[in-house]
């Protein structure tokens, strides 16, 4: 999860933090995953598969799986463990599944017994989380992360990062929510009604994202909405709003990397502090 922290008072956030760069963060990831995939020293390889590991970004997975057939053994176990890290049960059944077989496929033949350890543990995970999506607990709670939608640019990058933050956070602090139905598909009103799963939609909007500089530093700040509503019908009970400001230097990556955390940690914090012990109010749990 996001360093910053805030605290949450009815349905408003306020969070005043700075922001430190870092070398392993999101807007580094294209490099980290070039680097794991075509590092000519295997010391490159291994530094950008344990960066992807840090970043936590699932776009590095597909680099992940192919690191697991390097040459180096070190940098094909620090790729095992961090696809353990990775995927979750929000990732596609079909990047689990060649996850899998790429494990597999290392474990037949690695001669290493600390990289078949760390193998063998990460395949152990991706049964568990294949057993879980194939089982629905009766009278359990499913969650939709919608589409979210931004005012501010970058629109894509922004609607990416918080249904990933949202999904990320419902997963560690809400593991008996499911996010996935068994199959793959969206469960109908028929199918929750069989199991007596209550369900429910989340989704949220970038409403303001501004920036004011003051000769070497910058102010960030966010406003966030957010709303839950019922599954499949869409009826909306709770509607959220958080606000942040992250305080940094008017360099363009830092006010770039400002952005994401403001975004982030309002989302982080709605989603935990709100969103979560409101759909366990709703659903009766």
């Amino acid at each position: 999860m996001r360093a910053l922290r805030g605290l949450a008072v009815i349905a408003t956030l306020a969070i005043v933090a700075v922001a430190h760069p870092s070398p392993a963060r999101a807007d580094n990831i294209d490099a980290l995953i070039k680097d794991a995939k075509s590092g000519s020293d295997y010391k490159v390889r291994l530094a950008a598969v344990l960066g992807l590991a840090k970043v936590g970004d699932k776009r590095g997975i597909p680099a992940l799986i192919g690191a697991l057939s390097d040459s180096d053994k070190t940098v094909r176990g620090a790729a095992a463990v961090a696809l353990g890290k990775l995927i979750t049960a929000s990732t596609p059944a079909t990047t689990r599944g060649q996850a899998k077989t790429a494990l597999e496929k290392l474990l037949a033949k690695e001669s290493t017994d600390s990289v078949k350890k760390v193998a063998q543990k990460t395949l152990d995970q991706l049964a568990a989380l294949e057993a879980a999506s194939t089982a629905v607990t009766t009278g359990g709670i499913y969650v939709s992360v919608d589409k979210m939608a931004s005012k501010a640019e970058p629109v894509e990058d922004l609607r990416k990062l918080m249904r990933d933050t949202a999904t990320m956070v419902m997963t560690k602090k809400a593991k008996d929510f499911m996010q996935t139905w068994p199959g793959g598909k969206a469960p109908s009103k028929k199918d929750l009604t069989a199991k007596s799963v209550s369900g429910f939609y989340v989704d949220g909007t970038v409403n303001e994202l501004t920036v004011k500089q003051k000769g070497a530093s910058a102010t960030i700040s966010c406003k966030i909405n957010m709303l839950i509503a019922t599954y499949p019908e869409k009826s909306i009970f709770g509607m959220l709003t958080g606000t942040a400001s992250v305080a940094g230097s008017s360099d363009e990556r830092d006010i770039a990397l400002a952005k994401q955390d403001c975004v982030a940690a309002v989302v982080e914090d709605l989603v935990q502090s709100k969103v979560i012990p409101t759909i366990r109010q709703k659903a009766g749990s």
